[in-house]
């Protein structure tokens, strides 16, 4: 794999998939029955912004540094939250990813269970959670993961699937993981995050998620810059099923929020669909 994170860390698709992420598990708060996070592809899960890496590209300026001293906002107040965790005072050096956004709302009776098989990135994970009991890092496979541990035994919980879509076919992976997970697991929430760098290969996605017959799918998309380049990264998409009740009408006021303040171009767009219904 060559695909770094530290490169891209905090930017707006970070901003956008950990909003969504804390919305999610935060409304498995609703019961006190404990719930189980797994996450596919879990990366190294803190990334340091003042490091040459996140310097070279600055992507961060656009995302995260947008909304640091935005803790007026209540709509993002949960996620800011979580990325203030991870900080000391008001000062954004450290950026979180998917993990540790996770473990900022696990319950005493929850866990997590995180995937990762690249293993420089499987070591700064064990290093991050050495010790914590409620968070087993295994170095493999997501998907083989997936297939070996759903259902959880919690029967309550959610599955992250966010690859670094290096291979063309990494649509197809997740199609595949995700039809083996669902038939396992059919009333676990699951979301998907995937790119926009053109509408095609988007729309053959969506076609290949109806074509497999799973209902509940939400779709919601943000692009702070026109779909038009296939040479950038123009926005990124969350696709989530059997979400919480009144999730979509959620996303809508979350997204214009968002939409608002990273916007990069008057074409900027954001929308809440379903692409399956109950």
């Amino acid at each position: 794999m060559n695909y770094r994170h530290i490169f891209h860390a905090g930017n707006f698709a970070d901003v956008f998939k950990h909003v969504v992420l804390s919305l999610l598990l935060k409304s498995l708060h609703k019961k006190e029955t404990p719930f189980c996070y797994l996450d596919t592809h879990a990366g190294a899960s803190r990334y340091d912004l003042s490091s040459a890496a996140a310097q070279k590209t600055g992507e961060y300026r656009d995302g995260i540094k947008r909304l640091w001293n935005n803790s007026s906002i209540p709509e993002v107040a949960d996620y800011l939250a979580a990325v203030r965790a991870l900080n000391d005072a008001d000062s954004l050096r450290y950026y979180p990813g998917s993990p540790r956004v996770a473990r900022f709302f696990l319950r005493p009776q929850d866990r997590a269970v995180l995937f990762e098989l690249q293993p420089e990135e499987c070591t700064h994970l064990k290093n991050e959670f050495a010790g914590d009991r409620q968070v087993l890092v295994q170095g493999q496979d997501g998907y083989a993961g997936l297939k070996a541990l759903l259902p959880p035994k919690e029967r309550r919980g959610l599955v992250l699937i966010d690859p670094p879509y290096e291979s063309d076919k990494e649509f197809e992976q997740v199609i595949d993981g995700l039809r083996i997970a669902h038939a396992r697991w059919d009333t676990g929430m699951y979301a998907l995050w995937y790119p926009i760098k053109g509408r095609p290969p988007v729309e053959r996605f969506h076609r290949m998620l109806v074509a497999t017959g799973i209902r509940k799918i939400l779709l919601a998309e943000f692009s702070p810059y026109p779909e038009d380049s296939g040479f950038r990264l123009n926005g990124c998409g969350m696709v989530v099923i059997n979400p919480a009740w009144k999730l979509d009408e959620t996303l809508q006021s979350v997204s214009s929020i968002l939409l608002e303040r990273l916007r990069q171009h008057p074409a900027a767009r954001a929308a809440v669909t379903w692409l399956v219904p109950e």
